[in-house]
């Protein structure tokens, strides 16, 4: 469990550093019966509940001053089925296990998000996604799943089985119940070209359809303060397998994208005014290259700079006049970011509350580094994406609440009414849910 999201003296703490929370007690169940059992007990004295996976949320969503459940014996593959092509998992399980294990087996997730720290529950829980044109984002992929309830109760959740838990509960926020097994529909491992290569900022926006339609998987880096970016396609392909050249990879992914990167970082943060320069100067330092892998090690890449995070997502239609908006902000307004905004895709999805619930999707991601003032900047992005009925990520930054949410989300009251059955005493609230879900 890439345990960064714990503190001293019984502090919990998230990944960004953005939140900390101090419960009446931790558990750390080992099986679905000890959970059931914290859970109820939590109810007898009067205690709220929430899981937490690695912290990788920026909001406060898994923030309690109940009982904590920390998830990471409740780990590993429970069950590999061949026939139905599935693979059950625990919940605790990190998504970097998962996606080590199932290469092992021969087998592949069809799409993932470009980090595999968290748990499956918690990635899949706030919505984690990454970018395709067919294929949409990890809890998508969600066949069936097991969920504690407010009572103790274990709920078997599918198509068939609890079919309006399970359209809710794939991306549930912990606001239902405590998942304890997911099964996701897997495929037989196969292989991705990756083709990555910078190209000029308007070039994207006016060919945006185009690259979308002609890749499985598109999605670029736009640096602010310069018409650059760094685009990235995703396409899967006969072989053979080159994997990126281990001294490239090195140089590129670690020196050029986490070393440099991090300097750079510093850099702009001593001296602000520094950052379009550099900005520049980080933006012409990617040269274009393709390499061909496997899924996790094409989709996947470390992130060792700490950063906070918006995302958004908007029709997709929506997506470059958004980003002009975006551009034409940052360019009239005395901010200096240093860190590229991201732009991905989603298919339309039937998920209650998913991001790309009943509409194509385009996601567009701020960041800044962490310790840095990131609330005018995103103040002024999250203006944008809003009046575009932009979806905050539910694990991102945002200020939306409930009344916004029943706005953008056709479906919202129907997640509500659920909740209002399944977790009737607001055992799973807490201060997040309350002001996006409603009291």
């Amino acid at each position: 469990m890439g345990s960064t999201a714990s503190g001293k003296n019984g502090t919990w703490r998230n990944w960004g550093g953005t939140v900390s929370a101090r419960p009446a007690r931790e558990v750390t169940p080992a099986s679905v019966e000890e959970l059931s059992a914290a859970v109820r007990r939590a109810a007898e004295d009067g205690l709220t509940v929430k899981a937490v996976g690695t912290g990788h949320s920026f909001t406060s969503i898994a923030a309690t001053d109940g009982v904590l459940i920390r998830p990471q014996l409740l780990t590993g593959i429970r069950d590999i089925d061949r026939e139905s092509m599935t693979v059950t998992v625990e919940a605790g399980t990190p998504l970097k296990r998962l996606n080590l294990a199932l290469a092992r087996e021969g087998l592949s997730l069809t799409n993932m998000g470009d980090i595999m720290e968290q748990t499956v529950s918690g990635a899949t829980s706030t919505g984690t996604h990454g970018t395709g044109r067919e294929s949409a984002s990890i809890a998508a992929q969600i066949k069936g799943l097991e969920l504690v309830t407010a009572d103790g109760s274990v709920l078997n959740c599918s198509e068939k089985e609890n079919p309006e838990v399970f359209a809710a509960a794939r991306i549930g926020l912990g606001a239902l119940g405590i998942v304890t097994a997911l099964t996701f529909a897997v495929e037989p491992l196969f292989l991705l070209t990756a083709r990555e290569e910078p190209m000029p900022l308007d070039q994207v926006l006016a060919d945006f359809d185009a690259l979308w339609a002609e890749n499985e998987h598109f999605e670029f880096y736009w640096f602010p303060h310069t018409g650059s970016t760094n685009t990235k396609r995703n396409n899967r392909s006969a072989g053979p397998r080159k994997p990126v050249g281990q001294v490239a990879g090195w140089f590129e992914d670690e020196f050029l994208s986490n070393g440099v990167f991090q300097a750079a970082q510093w850099a702009g943060r001593a001296v602000p005014r520094t950052i379009p320069a550099i900005a520049k100067v980080s933006s012409r330092a990617l040269s274009a290259r393709t390499y061909t892998d496997i899924p996790y090690r094409v989709y996947t890449s470390p992130r060792r700079v700490r950063f906070v995070e918006m995302e958004y997502a908007v029709p997709r239609a929506a997506v470059t006049g958004a980003l002009r908006e975006l551009r034409a902000m940052v360019e009239r307004s005395p901010l200096r970011i240093s860190f590229p905004v991201e732009v991905r895709t989603a298919p339309a999805d039937d998920i209650t509350l998913s991001t790309a619930s009943g509409r194509d999707t385009a996601y567009i991601a701020v960041h800044m580094v962490k310790g840095t003032p990131y609330q005018g900047y995103f103040t002024a992005a999250e203006r944008i994406f809003t009046a575009h009925e932009g979806r905050p990520h539910w694990g991102k930054i945002h200020t939306r609440d409930a009344e916004y949410f029943a706005g953008v989300y056709p479906r919202f009251a129907e997640f509500t009414a659920l909740r209002d059955r399944l977790d009737p005493d607001r055992l799973f609230q807490n201060d997040y849910l309350r002001r996006v879900l409603g009291a």
